[in-house]
């Protein structure tokens, strides 16, 4: 079965990445898509074009729709696209905090619809597989989590400057690690924030946030998100009898290239992969079939409160 898909938003990552993923998936079809400028839905190649995202929300043949509109906007359009009988992929952050997403899984169990936070990299084998080896033991018990994720940014009139709209290096490349946290921790169901260090921009924003935490009082878990710092991609995770790190292939970003992980005294290969496509055909068949891996929206909660309370301190 090929599930409809409709776009809210034609920007960068729709144009680089969710539009040609949605057109290589074997189950979906880029039905419509709704932005700004028709020119850049146009770009998109979708087989219809609405002039607003509600005519786009109206129309009964669209199953999923995929927000990716400015941070501020999430809650807006989830909720519209919900109560629309849409399922829903939302990019990431999905809220601005973690009370905004609690409304929309509130939404969402109302509506019965399926939502899903768009954080790709969850999709990519190599995260799945380190989960997997971190619940096998492999490593021992999980010790510690070493991470970081920095490049000098060159945006200029993009939301992610302004904290009004929800910007910031924490909240748009820190949930990446907090994702990591959550998935190999059990959850992180405590959190015990011992530093954060943070440099404000010209724009108000975080330019660069970096954490020492404790989780469930046992894990040492660290991390470093910078729009200002030039440096290379980081995950390390150590256990009380062994060590996982990411070697080829950025920790968090690998896309459409190979890469491979640490293992102890092994290293593990991965063929190239896009995650996006991994992600379009696993909500397509969630949405079809009831079968495909999601990302749970009970873990997207658990990063929102985690950088809540980060933010907080």
């Amino acid at each position: 079965m090929t599930v409809k898909w409709g776009f809210l938003g034609a920007g960068w990552i729709a144009n680089r990445a969710m539009g040609p993923a949605v057109h290589a998936a074997n189950n979906a079809e880029l039905f419509g898509v709704a932005s700004r400028e028709t020119a850049r839905s146009k770009n998109l190649e979708p087989k219809n074009v609405y002039e607003s995202y509600q005519k786009l929300l109206d129309d009964p043949q669209i199953e999923v729709v995929y927000i990716s509109l400015a941070n501020h906007q999430h809650l807006e359009w989830v909720t519209q696209s919900l109560e629309a009988g849409k399922h829903v992929l939302c990019e990431k952050p999905l809220g601005l905090n973690a009370l905004e997403v609690q409304k929309m899984i509130e939404c969402s169990q109302r509506c019965d619809r399926l939502l899903v936070e768009a954080v790709w990299a969850r999709w990519h084998p190599r995260f799945r597989r380190i989960v997997e080896l971190v619940e096998s033991g492999a490593i021992g018990e999980v010790k510690s989590i070493e991470s970081q994720w920095g490049f000098k940014s060159e945006m200029t009139e993009n939301y992610r400057l302004d904290p009004l709209l929800g910007g910031g290096a924490l909240l748009d490349i820190g949930c990446y690690q907090a994702n990591m946290w959550v998935a190999v921790t059990n959850g992180a169901k405590e959190l015990l924030i011992n530093k954060v260090e943070r440099k404000i921009g010209p724009t108000k924003i975080d330019v660069t946030t970096e954490v020492k935490a404790m989780i469930n009082k046992k894990i040492s878990v660290q991390l470093m998100s910078s729009f200002e710092k030039d440096v290379p991609q980081i995950l390390k995770i150590e256990g009380s009898s062994g060590i996982i790190a990411t070697d080829a292939g950025e920790a968090f970003s690998t896309w459409r290239e190979p890469s491979s992980l640490r293992v102890n005294s092994r290293v593990e290969q991965f063929q190239a992969v896009d995650a996006f496509v991994e992600m379009a055909q696993e909500v397509s068949k969630k949405v079809a079939s009831n079968s495909g891996w999601v990302l749970p929206v009970a873990e997207s909660l658990r990063v929102a409160q985690i950088l809540d309370q980060i933010i907080a301190s």
